[in-house]
């Protein structure tokens, strides 16, 4: 009798957490779409890894950086859209989120090296993780990260993922966006970058704090001489087709 009634106890402890999981998610998922659906319209004035960042700079007693301004895409050269296209997300025009090709390559590439697999990532899901993550990887934060991916695209243009995601990315030590970076590195604003410095700063997303773009290295050079080169191969931005250019793009897809 008592190792029936422990029994039972033991299941309705199970259930319960099991309820107070499913409403965490529920509250969670929907935390999610409101923030979504605000920074649709409303710059994004922070974002955990911002937050992070700056809990590290207190915790190894370092001067608190966090340079940011939002700026809008109208008012950036489409040179650095291009350069952050070709180095990041060449397909990102084209796809729905998810870059298939990417990850099949990536995943064939670890499976036969068996080392880890290289990033396949799209500017959407990088997105999705700068917006509600830290950049930690955890295969429990992939599931969440994809269904944010899908409501991005399902809710934004391509144009305001791109907004979005050039204005909150790590482009150096407490520097974040387009603006500051050109500010920061140039002392320019993002409209008057050139296609090398556009090229240089793109180069150097993938580690932002190792890479510096205004003092590259060999690597950080070449890298940006391949961006240079097939840069304006990506096509014409969505936005700036007419009716018919976007009517000739969609038919390609």
């Amino acid at each position: 009798m008592a190792s029936s009634a422990k029994k039972f106890s033991i299941v309705k402890l199970l259930r319960k957490l099991w309820q107070l999981c499913l409403r965490l998610l529920i509250i969670g998922f929907q935390l999610a779409m409101f923030f979504i659906i605000i920074y649709r319209i409303v710059p994004v004035p922070i974002t955990p890894l911002h937050l992070q960042r700056v809990y590290q700079q207190i915790r190894d007693d370092r001067p608190i950086r966090l340079h940011k301004d939002w700026t809008s895409i109208d008012k950036v050269t489409d040179k650095f859209l291009y350069a952050v296209l070709t180095s990041e997300d060449i397909q990102f025009i084209h796809h729905y989120g998810f870059d298939f090709e990417q990850i099949y390559k990536s995943v064939k590439q670890g499976m036969r090296t068996g080392k880890r697999m290289r990033g396949a990532s799209t500017i959407t899901q990088q997105t999705a993780k700068n917006l509600f993550f830290t950049p930690k990887r955890s295969w429990i934060r992939k599931l969440p990260e994809m269904g944010i991916t899908v409501c991005l695209e399902l809710l934004y243009t391509k144009k305001r993922i791109l907004e979005v995601y050039i204005n909150i990315i790590e482009m150096g030590e407490g520097i974040y966006g387009v603006s500051a970076a050109a500010e920061h590195y140039f002392d320019k604003t993002p409209l008057t970058l050139s296609k090398r410095e556009c090229a240089l700063i793109a180069s150097c997303l993938p580690n932002p704090r190792r890479f510096i773009a205004n003092k590259p290295n060999s690597y950080i050079n070449r890298k940006a001489n391949t961006i240079q080169r097939y840069m304006y191969k990506i096509g014409k931005l969505p936005w700036k087709m007419n009716a018919k250019e976007r009517e000739a793009a969609d038919k390609r897809k």
